[in-house]
């Protein structure tokens, strides 16, 4: 078996290294090809999509409605034999409905609480009037990976 082989993660140590992490850096396409990378706070819905949202008028949106294609990257780790990440290739839905731009704050929210069962937020209806009045200025980016790319060189046990 090759190293390479050796240090792939299985599709259920991708989903849990990605439900542990809190930012994810997209990377999208500028005008000039030059790629733009930006971390993000996000959320996986039950499908297992990645969602997160930013400005409307913020470059990575505008360079997604440009190309749509894009990479997400998690990774850690500080030596090598402790490094691992995943890289998700695919090309993103974006959605400005207030609604769905509200369920994705609210999922990303109730995630970075710890909250990640999605009981009652408990904002006062002065705070959901905030988060509505946010979501109208925002565009929720989805992504349903089509390639997954991953590495965990703990598996090799420091043995090169």
């Amino acid at each position: 078996m090759s190293r390479r082989d050796q240090i792939i993660m299985t599709a259920d140590e991708v989903d849990t290294y990605l439900r542990s992490k809190l930012t994810i850096v997209i990377n999208s396409i500028g005008r000039d090809g030059v790629p733009h990378p930006a971390p993000m706070w996000f959320a996986v819905e039950d499908d297992g999509a990645i969602v997160m949202t930013t400005f409307t008028k913020s470059q990575k949106i505008q360079n997604l409605k440009r190309d749509p294609r894009v990479t997400l990257l998690l990774e850690d780790g500080t030596v090598y034999a402790e490094l691992r990440g995943v890289i998700f290739h695919g090309t993103v839905e974006l959605e400005e409905d207030v609604d769905g731009v509200v369920a994705i704050l609210g999922a990303i929210g109730r995630r970075d609480s710890g909250d990640a069962a999605g009981a009652a937020s408990g904002l006062s209806e002065a705070e959901q009037a905030g988060v509505r009045a946010q979501a109208k200025k925002r565009t929720a980016i989805r992504l349903r990976p089509k390639k997954v790319v991953s590495w965990d060189h703990r598996k090799l046990g420091g043995v090169y």
